[in-house]
């Protein structure tokens, strides 16, 4: 008798192993739990643009000292057309009596094409007047080829600030955009209307 109760204790066991393992096999596989990926870190310039850094401490090298006004501009630009390929720092002359002429002359800096001496003058029109003579640092963007810069830049509408004795504003042509930080006395506020052209020489003709 009793060993008829273990057989069937034995059978009923193995029956249900039986069925526990059919179950497992029949039972598609069930995927590993997914871990979440932590955030990206911040991408950084790209091998041929300037970081906001680079383009802050150059400023600062450039302007004299350390200006808030410099870098709260600069941010101003990266956060509206992103980072340059280029800059260019150099020096300008200008004054106006509804019209206007600008003159001045520096240095393109860039990563990968090397530096270019260059010059730039411009008329303007429009409701402003006065004088100035300012060290300008210019970013450019999307410029292909160092050359690329001697062009006719058109002011953009509504580009300009003033931000902690800084002026910017924004200047484009094929596809090619400037953006002059114009600091020093008398900075001329007002609507005018005119464009900069870049030459690689210097000339008295500003159109």
């Amino acid at each position: 008798m009793i060993v008829t109760v273990r057989v069937a204790t034995l059978t009923i066991l193995l029956t249900m192993l039986g069925t526990a393992l059919v179950r497992a096999q029949t039972m598609p596989p069930q995927p590993p739990p997914t871990e979440v990926a932590p955030a990206p870190p911040p991408q950084p310039a790209e091998g041929n643009q300037f970081s906001s850094n680079e383009l802050i401490d150059a400023g600062h090298r450039f302007f004299g000292g350390v200006s808030r006004g410099l870098a709260m501009i600069v941010e101003k630009a990266v956060s509206q057309w992103g980072l340059p390929n280029g800059y260019v720092l150099g020096e300008e002359a200008g004054g106006a009596f509804v019209g206007g002429l600008r003159y001045g002359d520096g240095t393109l800096y860039t990563k990968n094409a090397g530096d270019l001496r260059v010059f730039w003058q411009g008329p303007s029109i429009g409701f402003d007047a006065g004088a100035d003579g300012a060290r300008t640092m210019m970013l450019v963007y999307n410029l292909p080829r160092t050359d690329a810069i001697f062009e006719r830049f058109g002011g953009i509408n509504g580009s300009a600030y003033f931000i902690g004795g800084f002026g910017m504003t924004a200047l484009v042509a094929n596809n090619i955009t400037i953006v002059p930080i114009r600091s020093g006395v008398g900075l001329r506020l007002g609507a005018n209307l005119g464009y900069l052209k870049f030459t690689d020489r210097p000339t008295w003709n500003p159109f």
